[in-house]
């Protein structure tokens, strides 16, 4: 319970602080609303999310509808013959099937709000928790379309100002406001707010900010949704970079192609598409997830260049001076025979993450239907999975750090979360959720709206 006071009395403190910074804003007239940490689940499949108790792992509300305005979307896709054309790829692409309605997910610093990336609806919307918890159909506050035809994943500044939307389709990033304030130019800025762009590769995907927020880690995959997966086809995939760009004015610092990064240590016929990653506490480390590979790569942001020549240019942007593959992480394959047609979206894993003293990676173990703790120094390794934890670890999507040196797992395969602590190696937690969950994310809920679920 300290913990969970001490936590959000923070995030309260912060939220209170910036907006003290905001020029024009007016001072906090009421104390301080206090907040509970909680774990939202995005029930991609169900188009609903799960809120989980971030402390004993309570699931305190499930079915809160993210997408009341389905109908109202569908009829506005069925007017649009391109649209129509997008939401049926989407279906039997990167959908399985299914339609894509929650990608990722991030609440505002003071609980209100929930931004959701819809890819089915190719948007991001703005949700009232208070309403969509109270299944009120009128929750949305805010909708704002990608200039394309998807949404993906989503990260949030360190400050919890901007939110940043992958476009799928859009070969960008999109950055959009999470506050209501006055900038030092004096420009009103509303939640919501679409503020800038910066260049991507062929399907943006993942983005991560540094501590500092001064600089964003993003990768692009490429059409992971076709088919063409033999190494020989790799170049039909599309350009796929690996980039650091300066958030200040979303210029690109350093643009990397990790398949060619990857021959160069002597791994050639690797995919380029970077998937999940994790950034080490020195920010100097990247680990990451790459199609078709179980395991996952050691990257090193400041090693000289393996050659010490400029091999190549992406983007018009030349090959780094610094930036070397320095290991490869090998973990068990369970489908050696497995065609690669079959992979989920070119995936054998997706879902990395590392544990704040950075001695630990939990990964996702998507196509083996395990997760897996590894010890970053020696690769050694511990699974979790039916045989090992009495609970079925069905196609693991996604991996995040939680509170207290935990690592939550979403298993898409068994619509459920499981809670690993990253010191003990011992499952906390096995909670049923939703449909096909997939993005896990830490956020906050006031207290006073949990007590009247």
């Amino acid at each position: 319970m300290l913990r969970r006071l001490t936590l959000a009395t923070t995030a309260t403190a912060l939220c209170v602080a910036s907006l003290a910074l905001v020029p024009g804003a007016a001072p906090a007239q009421e104390p301080p609303t206090r907040l509970r940490d909680v774990m939202w689940v995005g029930n991609n499949w169900a188009g609903t999310a799960s809120i989980v108790d971030a402390d004993d792992f309570t699931v305190l509300k499930r079915g809160v509808d993210l997408i009341p305005d389905k109908a109202q979307e569908l009829a506005d896709i069925r007017k649009d013959l391109v649209a129509q054309a997008y939401f049926l790829l989407i279906r039997y692409g990167p959908g399985e099937g299914h339609d894509q309605f929650v990608d990722d997910m991030f609440t505002t610093r003071d609980g209100r709000y929930l931004a959701v990336s819809r890819p089915s609806f190719a948007d991001v919307v703005w949700i009232d928790i208070a309403k969509a918890t109270a299944g009120d159909p009128d929750s949305i506050v805010r909708e704002q379309p990608m200039d394309g035809h998807r949404s993906d994943h989503m990260a949030v500044s360190p400050d919890g100002r901007r939110l940043l939307v992958s476009d799928s389709t859009e070969r960008q990033v999109i950055e959009f406001s999470m506050v209501d304030e006055v900038l030092p130019d004096g420009t009103v800025v509303t939640m919501g707010d679409r503020m800038r762009t910066f260049a991507s590769g062929e399907t943006p995907h993942e983005s991560n900010y540094t501590r500092d927020g001064e600089q964003i880690f993003h990768a692009s995959i490429g059409l992971v949704y076709t088919p063409g997966d033999l190494p020989l086809l790799d170049g039909l995939k599309g350009d796929r970079w690996f980039q650091v760009v300066r958030s200040s004015d979303f210029s690109v610092q350093r643009r990397w192609g990790i398949g060619r990064e990857l021959a160069e240590a002597g791994y050639p016929d690797m995919s380029s598409a970077v998937r999940p990653m994790a950034v080490s506490p020195d920010e100097r480390y990247v680990y990451f997830q790459v199609s078709f590979f179980h395991g996952f790569v050691e990257f090193d942001t400041q090693a000289p260049d393996l050659n010490g020549r400029t091999d190549y240019k992406l983007g018009g942007v030349p090959e780094p001076a610094v930036g070397a593959v320095t290991r490869l992480v090998p973990l068990p394959n369970r489908v050696p025979k497995m065609p690669r047609e079959q992979y989920v979206n070119d995936s054998a894993h997706h879902g990395l993450s590392i544990n704040a003293d950075g001695d630990t990676l939990c990964v996702a173990g998507t196509m083996d239907d395990y997760a897996a703790l590894v010890d970053r120094e020696s690769g050694r390794y511990r699974i979790f999975d039916e045989a090992t934890t009495g609970h079925t670890y069905l196609k693991p999507y996604w991996t995040t750090e939680g509170l207290h040196d935990t690592c939550w797992v979403s298993l898409s395969g068994s619509d459920a979360v499981a809670v690993i602590d990253t010191e003990t190696g011992e499952e906390l937690a096995y909670r049923e959720v939703g449909d096909h969950p997939q993005r896990v994310r830490h956020g906050f809920v006031p207290e006073a709206l949990v007590d009247t679920w």
